[in-house]
């Protein structure tokens, strides 16, 4: 009987470790992570944080935006201000929402304002886009 409870106990401990370095169990793979990822990221600066692109370019918003729901940056005013484009197929994430724009495409927008980059900005961190009018603002997580 001793030698049936030490053979039963030397069957559970090697199935645990099994398990336990991936042996058995379920044969499922580990779900896929949702392919849709916010369009932008917060970053730290001396002003405080802000919104950048995907490639560190600052955000910015537009004081004319106010409706939520379209763009009022079009023909002559894309020359300068780059809307954030967004895939047909685009989700809201989080506070991200979509636009859609006079031309059909679609863009980001935060917390319902349209966003764009500044032709004026060369590289990650420029703000220049804030310089060309005050009707520009610099799109912050608080806002």
């Amino acid at each position: 009987m001793l030698r049936f409870a030490l053979l039963a106990a030397a069957l559970l401990v090697s199935a645990d470790q099994a398990l336990a370095n991936g042996h058995g169990g379920s044969s499922e793979p580990p779900p896929k992570p949702d392919a849709q990822t916010s369009p932008a990221r917060v970053v730290q600066t001396k002003q405080g944080p802000k919104l950048v692109d995907l490639k560190g370019m600052t955000l910015y918003y537009y004081e004319r935006d106010t409706s939520g729901k379209t763009s009022s940056c079009d023909g002559k005013c894309t020359e300068n201000w780059t809307p954030l484009s967004a895939p047909k197929d685009a989700k809201a994430v989080g506070d991200f929402t979509i636009i859609t724009r006079n031309d059909g495409s679609k863009m980001w927008a935060y917390r319902y304002r349209p966003l764009y980059t500044s032709l004026a900005d060369k590289a990650p961190g420029d703000i220049n886009g804030i310089a060309t009018t005050m009707l520009w603002r610099v799109a912050r997580p608080e806002e």
